[in-house]
């Protein structure tokens, strides 16, 4: 069976229970058993790592298992941050792109920016547990060559030093979400600060960060020329900044309008004017380059598809 062939969730059988004999003319009607979907939540970071930690991210379908494996892929847009993922119960393959499909993936990754959408596949249940970062702070964190890291999933051992692996490897030991979460704060924080006490920017949203990045490079060192701008830009974040701004329009874009996608009474061609796009052909384009679907196609999967939960996570 080729899992990338699989696409929408089947509905679900309804189970009736009946405890007795109903009298359907003085009984309410009975409850449908509707099955438990896997646990999946943002953490927030604390305050003092918010211009470097965007989200951490924990799912676990262990307690929950997806017995459909086209409910065990996990689709993922383009984006320009980079994420740290440790499989703590459990693997992953990637399926696509195809090239790097090459069997089970490391328990601890290191994903660099992607500029188009992937998918993998977990052939059981797994307890996985990420780190998302934004790309100018992973880089000063670390030193690493994020133009080329673009695009690749790497074993962290591979292309981070042997402190960041000891850090993984307590990560993948650790008994729960939180103590997860402590042991990396633990670790980068005092990094952190000491990074920050050489720079004046505050803790922001993306767009924040997408703006500060392009005053920062522009006041960095000597050579104030757009070309050595787009280059400093490119080396703290592994893409141009046209590219940032794009992915951080169309997240936004769709953000925005995630009251209307809910009530099913969203306009597209509202949600690109408002964007800041030539018109809704010119969003749909972006929103397709980014996740592989129309904005339309893309409210419904990720409403329908359980392979689309980082969409729903989220916003």
């Amino acid at each position: 069976m080729n899992v990338s062939d699989k696409r929408a969730r089947p509905a679900a059988p309804v189970q009736w229970l009946h405890s007795r004999p109903v009298n359907h003319t003085t009984m309410p009607a009975p409850t449908p058993v509707i099955p438990a979907m896997p646990a999946t939540r943002l953490i927030a970071p604390r305050l003092s790592l918010a211009s470097c930690v965007r989200t951490y991210i924990a799912r676990n379908t262990v307690d929950t298992p997806l017995h459909d494996p086209a409910q065990r892929l996990n689709r993922f847009p383009a984006s320009a941050l980079c994420s740290l993922t440790f499989f703590i119960e459990g693997c992953a393959e990637v399926v696509e792109p195809a090239a790097l499909a090459s069997g089970p993936l490391a328990p601890a990754l290191f994903v660099g920016p992607q500029t188009r959408p992937a998918v993998s596949y977990n052939p059981g249940a797994v307890r996985a547990f990420m780190v998302i970062f934004y790309p100018q702070a992973i880089q000063a964190l670390s030193g690493i060559d994020l133009i080329a890291c673009v695009d690749g999933w790497f074993p962290l051992a591979d292309v981070l030093d042997p402190e960041w692996d000891a850090m993984a490897q307590a990560v993948l030991g650790a008994p729960d979400d939180a103590a997860r979460v402590a042991i990396v704060e633990q670790f980068l924080d005092p990094r952190w600060q000491q990074l920050r006490a050489h720079d004046s920017s505050q803790p922001g949203a993306v767009g924040d960060w997408v703006r500060r990045l392009a005053a920062q490079a522009a006041a960095a060192g000597w050579g104030h020329g757009v070309r050595n701008v787009e280059r400093r830009i490119k080396a703290w974040a592994g893409q141009p900044m046209r590219t940032l701004r794009r992915m951080h329009r169309a997240e936004q874009s769709f953000l925005d309008a995630r009251d209307g996608i809910e009530e099913g009474k969203v306009s597209w061609a509202d949600v690109a004017a408002r964007g800041g796009y030539s018109d809704q052909a010119h969003f749909c384009r972006e929103a397709r380059e980014i996740t592989g679907h129309s904005p339309t196609e893309l409210a419904r999967v990720s409403r329908d598809d359980e392979s689309y939960w980082v969409y729903r996570v989220w916003s």
